[in-house]
């Protein structure tokens, strides 16, 4: 008997979260798989159906959409797509220097750290349009410096080509491969309005059919509704969906509380090329 659209969706839904379940319990040996179901593991305290289970799985979805486990991939971008080519503290540090900027770069990044974990008390975003008022913040409380020719120096350093680098050099012959084999591809991204002109300064906005920016869509991950709106623009079902990000909770937790598949990235997938591949695209 065919099942319903709504069936097979529970179906897909629980089969990844199970999938996701079974990934914790390699990286978090006490995980729920492991106690509930009392899973044989391997002296590493891994599950030893991991690998199998998976496979299994993503064999299932390639039945369901014709050699493919998804029809669209959503993608993180800084720590996943993008990173910064310096730290951070050494360029809050150096451009500072002649603004007055005294504290070493430990000192600068550890009151960054503090500043940035702290809740935003101005909006429930912390990016609100060009995100300024946030980030004059982080900048004030990291460096003591309220200078607003320092801070212009270093927002517009940001936006840059030279701020940031990718994250997997093979990243453009993967997508490429990707479109080429009708997958969909979307940045899903914690970003402030300077995302869409970073992206093309990097020449690689052409390999996106949508971005999603929680400063436009007026959600953060892992708000599930910034998911579900990168789901719209690209006119595919969030269970049809996988996102790659590597942050546990605003990216596994967010995509799939959206009813999207998610892998954890330098955990689940350590490339593109290796998503790409668990996708079924060979490149």
């Amino acid at each position: 008997m065919a099942l319903s659209t709504s069936t097979r969706t529970k179906i897909i839904i629980s089969i990844s979260r199970a999938i996701s379940n079974v990934s914790c319990a390699r990286t978090f040996s006490r995980c729920a798989v492991a106690e509930d179901f009392d899973t044989p593991t391997s002296s590493d305290g891994s599950p030893v159906m991991l690998f199998g289970l998976v496979k299994e799985y993503e064999d299932y979805r390639r039945a369901l959409y014709g050699g493919l486990t998804h029809k669209a991939l959503l993608v993180d971008a800084v720590g996943t797509l993008i990173i910064p080519s310096q730290p951070m503290a050494q360029i809050y540090r150096q451009i500072g220097e002649k603004y007055g900027v005294e504290y070493s770069e430990a000192e600068i990044l550890n009151r960054y750290r503090r500043a940035y974990e702290q809740p935003w008390g101005r909006s429930r975003l912390r990016y609100v349009d060009d995100g300024r008022p946030f980030w004059q913040h982080i900048v004030s409380c990291s460096t003591g410096c309220s200078d607003s020719q320092y801070f212009e120096e270093l927002y517009n350093y940001y936006t840059t080509d030279k701020a940031w680098h990718l994250v997997d050099p093979e990243a453009e012959k993967v997508f490429r491969s990707l479109k080429k084999a009708g997958v969909k591809l979307a940045v899903v991204s914690n970003f402030d309005t300077r995302l869409r002109p970073l992206l093309r300064a990097l020449n690689c906005d052409q390999w996106f059919d949508a971005v999603a920016v929680s400063a436009e869509v007026e959600a953060e991950k892992p708000n599930p509704t910034i998911f579900l709106k990168a789901c719209d623009l690209l006119e595919v079902n969030p269970e049809d969906v996988v996102h790659v990000g590597d942050d546990r909770r605003n990216d596994l937790w967010g995509a799939r509380d959206a009813g999207c598949d998610a892998w954890l990235w330098g955990s689940d997938v350590h490339s593109f090329k290796e998503v790409a591949q668990r996708i079924g695209v060979e490149v």
